[in-house]
């Protein structure tokens, strides 16, 4: 593995377990654990995308080349999560919300991403599944800080439920399954393309859940209107 990309990590863990602790300090103290967390997951998952967008060389075929040697920007863009990762796990096992599912995710997640970036190997690939896994997670955590906060069965909270459905659908649905087949049709190790239809069959479950939700919000709130049967 690359100096610069150990020197990242180490850097990144550092300084969002600082987040953290500054995040939680300046909050008043009603807001919980999670709460302080997911605003640090919010600025990591906007960084996210903004690197992965910049990692970009051409945007006539921003998923070009595949298969290929990763790039200085993509393995920084992928060290910088790496980073999150490894810190989120620990502040996971710290907090009151510790699930044997989200470690296992997050252990899946830290062992993928290294390998990619010791092999230094299908950055494009992997910067671009970033892309799409984070591109929603702000409004996932959006909708969290309104019930938090207190705004529940409110207009802006449908709202944020809509957002986020859109932009889960966007990304996950809409780009998702192109980026799926390209990696699965070129010359990608055995385990990115598992790690790529693994991906896109969690997100198909997720979309069908999410739709449900916001289907029952939907018409709980008189949006969609009942038909009776006859």
């Amino acid at each position: 593995m690359e100096d610069y990309v150990v020197k990242w990590t180490i850097s990144g863990v550092i300084f969002w377990t600082t987040a953290l602790i500054l995040v939680r300090n300046l909050l008043p103290k009603r807001y919980s654990f999670d709460f302080c967390t997911r605003v640090v997951a919010t600025v990591h998952a906007t960084s996210a995308v903004c690197l992965a967008s910049l990692s970009v060389t051409d945007w006539s075929c921003p998923v070009c080349p595949l298969a290929s040697r990763s790039s200085p920007a993509q393995m920084k863009a992928l060290a910088v999560t790496l980073s999150y990762m490894i810190y989120d796990l620990m502040a996971t096992i710290l907090g009151d919300n510790f699930t044997v599912d989200n470690a296992v995710h997050h252990l899946v997640s830290i062992v993928g991403i290294g390998a990619g970036l010791a092999y230094q190997m299908c950055g494009t690939e992997m910067v671009a599944s970033l892309w799409i896994t984070e591109m929603s997670t702000p409004m996932l955590h959006a909708r969290e800080f309104v019930k938090e906060i207190g705004i529940r069965d409110t207009p802006l909270n449908l709202l944020v439920d809509i957002m986020f459905a859109v932009t889960f659908s966007l990304a996950r649905m809409g780009v998702g399954p192109y980026l799926t087949f390209v990696t699965l049709r070129a010359d990608n190790p055995f385990l990115i393309k598992a790690m790529a239809f693994g991906l896109q069959a969690v997100s198909t479950f997720w979309f069908y859940k999410i739709l449900r939700m916001l289907k029952y919000k939907l018409r709980r709130r008189g949006v969609t209107p009942h038909v009776k049967p006859a």
